[in-house]
């Protein structure tokens, strides 16, 4: 960790916080945002911008707090001198840790007569070394560091410590507004800024070198390997007859129902991206080793679905999670849930690719791909034009007859867009569309299942990035899937009212629908009729969930 010698309090960082809660307003938080960055020194700039969104490590590092919530409540109860059940109490009545944590230490009856005010730099490295702490007596060593900072705090700073420990900073403001405020503060157009996020995924780096060389060093910034980038989206194609159209030519694949991910290579070292940008190369030892079988010794970044497959055919999305959570019996698993690499773009091959063409990005990925049947294959695709709009339909009765989701539809021209989701890369599945939302609470149940949570409360996020919520849904589960969902929504669980209970807003389902309809019951202004679950998504991360507006646009074009 490098030596930092700036001594910015973090109590100038808390009245950000502050400032950000009390406006409603984008506009608002933005200047407020803009002036500060503006304000802060140079060097710890991507600490600030981290600290800012609520997080210690950008989201693509393989660090993590490690702190859950009774542990961050036992320090709490050893720095304030009152019991857990007290703490516990509070967060109850207060429906969050922050204002719990806050309302704890105004009321502080164990103090410290000699604490120094915190610094930016101190808060930021007692959670870094939080990441560092395993092995034996691991909790003690944590609670020790947790103790050392909240012994120094003020009620308002020890609520923003409390909330960055368990990452719900709850100030609403997201990456748009980082990229507004950095665009803002160092008066540089909002679309260059944007491409520099969008590269490198880094908005500390972003604000750092807007900062420190401008637009110039912003323009400078690419795709580096080993860095990932957060993968490009579809929607929903409305048929291929009117897709192909629009495009006028389009690329059409197979739509594989598996696990997406990005493959890194820079000299030796080998990574596996999850689109949640986790790096699982440890679970899937066979693809590593595909890679070095089938693909050049180069820098590069490649794209594709993993499937598992049970006699050569595809089998549940379920199994290829299993072998992805796993850290133990890896080989075991490998003869169990074989898996099959598809890959179907290349972003990188000794040079940034990602404003070449797709048609020329997969020219490029055919002619370095080595092809190992049922092991390492390219996607199965066909070039459709208006002419030869049938063929396109093969491919998604074929898809669907070998197990597949459907097609994906392709502009032949798009460049790659990191997180974007337009009108270059469309979907046809067989089956209806589905929501990806995040739980945020639920209800337990009566009877034989009192003690389980069987009933839960849905959000989308809106452009802030703020949680509204849409659906209650309680069916698709069953009994084995039903007491997994249960115990991680208890595990996350920050207030308990009666039988409803709020939770740190972390798990994914895929929502089917039949219908969405106008409702003022819930915060999102629409609800979802006859909400079934498909399945949990351990891939995805709350970045990736639905939005409110794509909510609307499919509203509003059944309407």
């Amino acid at each position: 960790m490098p030596e930092f010698q700036s001594k910015m309090r973090y109590k100038e960082l808390v009245d950000v916080y502050e400032a950000l809660t009390s406006t409603t307003k984008r506009l608002e938080k933005t200047a407020i945002l803009a002036e500060f960055l503006k304000n802060t020194e140079t060097e710890i700039l991507p600490i600030v911008t981290l600290l800012s969104l609520g997080k210690v490590f950008p989201v693509w590092s393989e660090k993590e707090i490690g702190i859950g919530l009774k542990l961050l409540m036992k320090a709490i109860s050893l720095v304030v001198g009152v019991s857990m059940d007290t703490v516990e109490d509070s967060v109850r009545d207060n429906g969050d840790i922050g204002f719990a944590a806050e309302a704890l230490f105004a009321n502080r009856y164990q103090s410290t007569l000699f604490t120094r005010p915190l610094t930016i730099v101190k808060v930021y490295k007692n959670m870094t070394k939080l990441a560092e702490i395993s092995g034996k007596n691991a909790q003690t060593r944590k609670i020790r560091i947790l103790i050392e900072l909240l012994t120094s705090a003020s009620p308002s700073e020890a609520k923003y410590i409390s909330r960055t420990v368990v990452e719900e900073l709850r100030v609403g403001i997201g990456e748009g507004t980082i990229k507004d405020a950095v665009s803002e503060a160092f008066n540089i157009e909002k679309e260059v800024v944007e491409r520099a996020l969008m590269l490198t995924n880094d908005p500390g780096l972003v604000a750092e070198v807007a900062k420190a060389e401008g637009e110039g060093g912003l323009k400078k910034l690419n795709l580096i390997p080993g860095k990932p980038v957060k993968p490009m989206l579809s929607q929903l194609s409305p048929g291929i007859e009117s897709s192909v159209e629009e495009m006028g030519a389009a690329i059409c694949e197979t739509k594989y129902d598996g696990f997406r991910v990005q493959i890194h290579r820079r000299g030796d070292e080998i990574k596996v991206f999850t689109r949640r940008l986790d790096n699982i190369v440890k679970a899937v030892p066979e693809i590593v080793e595909y890679v070095q079988k089938c693909l050049p010794h180069e820098d590069l970044i490649v794209e594709g679905e993993i499937i598992a497959t049970k006699d050569g055919n595809p089998i549940s999305f379920q199994y290829i999670l299993q072998r992805v959570r796993r850290k133990y019996e890896i080989e075991r698993l490998r003869l169990e849930v074989p898996l099959i690499m598809y890959l179907f773009d290349v972003l990188y091959y000794k040079k940034p690719l990602i404003d070449t063409p797709f048609g020329e990005r997969r020219q490029v990925l055919e002619s370095i791909a080595k092809v190992e049947p049922s092991k390492f294959e390219l996607s199965n695709q066909v070039i459709v034009t208006p002419e030869n709009i049938e063929d396109a339909q093969k491919l998604f009765e074929s898809s669907i007859k070998d197990g597949h989701e459907g097609i994906m539809i392709k502009d032949p021209l798009a460049p790659y867009m990191p997180g974007i989701r337009g009108k270059k890369m469309l979907k046809l599945k067989a089956e209806p569309e589905t929501l990806d939302l995040v739980v945020v609470g639920g209800t337990y149940g009566r009877g034989r299942r009192a003690n389980l949570i069987g009933s839960y409360l849905m959000a989308a996020q809106d452009e802030e990035g703020n949680l509204k919520t849409i659906a209650h849904t309680a069916t698709g589960l069953d009994d084995a899937t039903l007491l997994e969902l249960s115990n991680k929504v208890e595990s996350l669980m920050i207030e308990k009212k009666g039988r409803k209970v709020k939770a740190r807003p972390e798990i994914i389902l895929e929502i089917a629908y039949s219908e969405i309809v106008k409702s003022p019951e819930y915060e999102s202004g629409y609800s979802l009729r006859f909400p079934v679950v498909k399945r949990i998504r351990d891939d995805k991360g709350i970045e990736d969930i639905d939005t409110v507006h794509r909510i609307e646009s499919i509203f509003n074009a059944r309407n």
